[in-house]
Parts: structure tokens; sequence; C-alpha cells
């Protein structure tokens, strides 16, 4: 059984869901503190201008040495308006975007107090909508080091971007291509709008290389 242990991520990216569709078993950090600049609050798209970022905020007073478990979302602001408004002006030409937006907007605008619970309820709803059907469940303990299962959860970060695709790139049709090329290893949502049911297949080209 091939296990893997993995930070939680807002609408991780596609080496993220592509690591989970080459595992039987997949555990979500649950004890680890909160660290900024990560996809733990973040994803990226490619916009008409090149790699747009989107972020959660979350409350003041989160950032130090906060267990991210207990992560509350801020919601003083009108961040749900802008990054599904965001997704609209990037996908809305898109081959799928109609026929997944509706429940990804349920679930951003269902209001969840904390990032974690919210991070995997769109998990699970990514995993459902690409195929990937690997066993999830959070972690019971903190560890530093795992000798018994593929441990990505400082591997798969924005600055690992480039590296991380270059292990299996497979290029796919995005919406902005003939403007910027391809971008490898955007967040799962640009697979999904662009290509729907083929994710799968996508998903798992390479899947044994990652995870070696």
């Amino acid at each position: 059984m091939k296990k893997l242990i993995l930070s939680t991520a807002y609408f991780p990216p596609v080496s993220y869901l592509k690591a989970m569709a080459g595992a039987d078993r997949v555990y979500i950090e649950y004890h680890e503190n909160y660290l900024k600049q990560t996809y733990r609050n973040r994803c990226q798209i490619p916009a008409s201008n090149g790699i747009l970022s989107l972020t959660v905020p979350v409350k003041e007073g989160s950032f130090h040495k906060t267990a991210v478990r207990d992560l509350q979302i801020d919601y003083s602001g009108e961040w749900v308006r802008t990054h599904l408004r965001a997704l609209k002006a990037a996908y809305n030409s898109s081959a799928f975007y109609e026929f997944y937006i509706d429940e990804i907007s349920t679930i951003l605008n269902s209001g969840n107090r904390y990032l974690l619970d919210m991070n995997m309820e769109l998990l699970l709803k990514m995993c459902e909508m690409t195929g990937v059907e690997a066993e999830i469940s959070y972690t019971d303990q903190f560890v530093h080091s795992y000798t018994d299962m593929v441990d990505f959860r400082e591997t798969i970060t924005p600055g690992n971007r480039k590296k991380n695709s270059a292990r299996d790139e497979t290029p796919y049709f995005q919406v902005f291509s003939d403007k910027l090329g391809f971008i490898p290893d955007m967040s799962i949502l640009d697979l999904l709008f662009n290509m729907g049911p083929e994710s799968w297949s996508l998903l798992r080209t390479g899947t044994q290389l990652l995870l070696r």
C-alpha cells in the first residue's frame, strides 16, 4: 500500500492531485503550525496577464505558531466574491467551467469557520470531480519525518512548482495558452475547467515518477 502525507491546501496544484492519484492512502497534516506563503491558503491560476494568486485571508493573530487546525478564515472582506469573479474571468470561456462552478461556489459560500475544514471539503469535491479515489484522513499526531510513507508536506510548494512539474509535464489546453504558452502545475481548477472528465487520465500519467 502506497501512503502519502500532505499539508492542507486551497485548490491545490496539479502535482498535489497527481501524487494522490498514485497513492492508496493519503494523510492530511492536522497538527503542524501554519506557514505563510504556501498553498495552505492560496492557489495559482493562469490569468490574462500571467499567473494570478488567490489567497484566503486568515484572522489576525493566527500567524504566531498557530496550529493549522485552529486557523480561522477572515470574512471581514469580500474574498469569496473576489475569487469567484477571478475564476469567472479566467475560465468563463473554458469547456467545463459552467459544469463545475455551482458546486464549487456552494462550498466557498458555506461560511466554514476554519481553513482546514474548508480545504478538506474542497479537496474531497476535487477528488470526486477528477476521479481520484485515495482514502483520505487526518494525521493523529505530528511526526517530523516518516519512513513508511512519502512525505510531500514541504515538497509541493509555490517555490518548487517548476521542479514538481518537470518530473512529468503533460501539457493540456489552457484558456490563455496562445498568449502565455503552457504554464505547468497550476491549481487543479485549471485542469478541471479546461479538461473536465479527461482530468483523470492526465493525473494518472507519471504518478509513479512523482512518488519515487
